[in-house]
């Protein structure tokens, strides 16, 4: 143990969660929870670059959040993480604009495509194997390979595409180590079946496993990954659209024991927590911001 004491300004929150001199890397930064997390790392300070499939969404976030103050928000032309090409490109326009290389990849992107079995078009008699196959088999293989494209196959090839990139900040301040933060979902490890969507919660359990073996591949390159899988957070994927501000709204009831759904200021206190300088010694962890549901359903924690 040191005989020194910790000065107090080590432990003040500014210096806990610093990301102001970070480069970020947010896919599916435009609406959602990735715009959540891109709002939250420009407004402590971050440069923060976004990418989406739709160009009008990425601009939109630029204009609207690119306000004053520190930190930026970039638009980077807008790319299919499922296409390797659209990938490299990505990683090449980001080279060019940082050649120094960054300090954080947030995999956020994500779809639901399994539509035709969610409980909300209609519950099968739990109690009647019949009734639970046919309403099952309304489910179609386009969906499970789309699904498991984008989820899985596409954060694998991201991350593993960005690598170089991160290795450039290693030590650039003591201890300093990059990261890539998954988001991934409750639905990963939650025992039901996702309100019906069997394809999209398989997807977030592969992902969940994709990221305890990056980060296990990864402990000797010194590039951490950790991930966070929320609970039910307003966005176009639960909401089914979202404002001129790109922002989702939801009115139901929230069943969780905390009652509401999730914030931008919960998610913000995530994704500070495993960026900033504090996180050095988080690696392969997973941070449910959830209001508690997991607590109320049989899940694989």
């Amino acid at each position: 143990m040191s005989s020194s004491a910790t000065p107090n300004q080590q432990l003040q929150a500014s210096k806990l969660y610093d990301v102001s001199n970070y480069t970020a890397i947010v896919t599916g930064g435009g609406t959602g929870i990735g715009l959540m997390i891109t709002q939250t790392l420009k407004a402590n300070g971050a440069k923060v670059y976004i990418t989406g499939r739709r160009d009008d969404a990425l601009e939109k976030v630029v204009e609207k959040y690119n306000d004053g103050g520190k930190g930026s928000i970039v638009a980077l032309p807008p790319a299919d993480i499922s296409n390797k090409d659209d990938i490299l490109k990505m990683v090449k326009e980001v080279e060019g604009k940082e050649p120094n290389g960054i300090h954080l990849l947030v995999n956020n992107a994500g779809i639901a495509a399994d539509d035709n079995t969610k409980y909300s078009n209609g519950e099968p008699d739990f109690k009647s194997a019949k009734s639970i196959s046919e309403h099952l088999w309304k489910s179609d293989p386009e969906s499970w390979g789309a699904t498991f494209a984008t989820n899985v196959t596409a954060q694998f090839f991201v991350a593993t595409a960005f690598l170089p990139l991160l290795s450039k900040t290693i030590d650039t301040k003591k201890g300093f180590t990059p990261s890539i933060i998954n988001i991934t979902s409750i639905s990963g490890v939650m025992k039901g079946s996702s309100n019906g969507q069997f394809a999209y919660a398989a997807s977030k359990a592969a992902f969940i496993q994709l990221t305890r073996m990056l980060a296990t591949t990864l402990v000797e390159a010194k590039i951490r990954v950790n991930s966070i899988a929320p609970g039910v957070f307003p966005s176009e994927m639960t909401a089914g659209k979202s404002d001129e501000n790109q922002k989702s709204e939801m009115n139901s009831e929230a069943s969780n024991p905390s009652g509401r759904y999730g914030s931008e200021e919960d998610m913000g206190n995530c994704v500070l927590f495993l960026a900033g300088p504090a996180s050095t010694w988080l690696n392969g962890q997973i941070v449910y911001p959830d209001g508690g549901n997991i607590l109320m359903s049989p899940a694989c924690t």
